[in-house]
């Protein structure tokens, strides 16, 4: 059971979920694959690299899997983090403005920003989430 289903108010269901989108492995595996062309030159060498390119893969993972975007019937919950965790719940008609940014590639692979903004002086930004226009129109579809 995840954050978002543990800490589910009475009579509130989960509408949508969203993860991070898996771009957040690139960097990690261009490594690791620099590290496997290094062992043309050098074995010491490749497997630093390698285990750099591992480390990053496994911080990402983490990342990945301790990641919760959701949208549910009262509430907008957001959870990142594993060691240092950073959540927000902010009520469906506290919801002032959500923004999404997304670049041309961000466009053509469905990932992007999201800014949520809320009364009280709310403002986070999360990156890196999967179809962020589906969860600002799910919040939209909520909060009417």
């Amino acid at each position: 059971m995840g954050y978002i289903e543990s800490n589910l108010l009475p009579d509130e269901q989960i509408v949508y979920k969203a993860n991070l989108y898996w771009k957040i492995f690139w960097k990690s595996s261009f490594i690791v694959l620099v590290g496997i062309f290094c062992l043309l030159v050098h074995a010491i060498l490749a497997g630093a690299v390698t285990g750099i390119g591992l480390a990053l893969a496994l911080r990402a993972f983490i990342d990945y899997k301790s990641s919760e975007f959701g949208v549910t019937t009262k509430r907008v919950i957001i959870k990142v983090g594993f060691l240092r965790r950073r959540t927000l719940e902010l009520l469906l008609r506290q919801v002032e403005a959500i923004s999404v940014e997304q670049s041309v590639l961000g466009r053509m692979l469905d990932f992007g920003s999201l800014t949520l903004t809320g009364t009280g002086g709310v403002h986070e930004v999360f990156h890196n989430i999967s179809s962020p226009l589906e969860f600002r129109k799910r919040i939209h579809g909520q909060a009417t």
